[in-house]
């Protein structure tokens, strides 16, 4: 059981890292900036917390710091992803009919 631990934890560390390079194939895309920026912020999140839940079973001392990265991640990456697509939808929408236009958020 010792031996997998540290087998797991480098398992969950690479998935976190393949998220990371899976959720940029998405910016390369001619999708709206809004499917972009879900796609690029699902696969961070996800990925950074595979990485830091790999780090807390290899580095089991250090759980409170983990723990609060954990959290901040979820947090912070939520918040700025909705900041970001806010200040998408205002530019893309017409400030007379308040219609978001298709073409600008492409």
């Amino acid at each position: 059981m010792n031996a997998a631990l540290p087998m797991l934890a480098w398992i969950l560390i690479g998935l976190g890292i393949l998220l990371w390079f899976w959720g940029t194939i998405p910016l390369l895309l001619r999708r709206s900036i809004f499917f972009r920026l879900h796609a690029l912020t699902v696969s961070d999140t996800v990925g950074s917390l595979l990485i830091v839940i790999g780090l807390l079973l290899l580095r089991s001392r250090e759980w409170p710091l983990l723990l609060l990265s954990l959290v901040s991640l979820v947090l912070w990456n939520s918040t700025f992803s909705i900041v970001l697509s806010r200040i998408a939808a205002d530019d893309a929408t017409d400030a007379q009919t308040g219609v978001l236009q298709e073409e600008a958020v492409r």
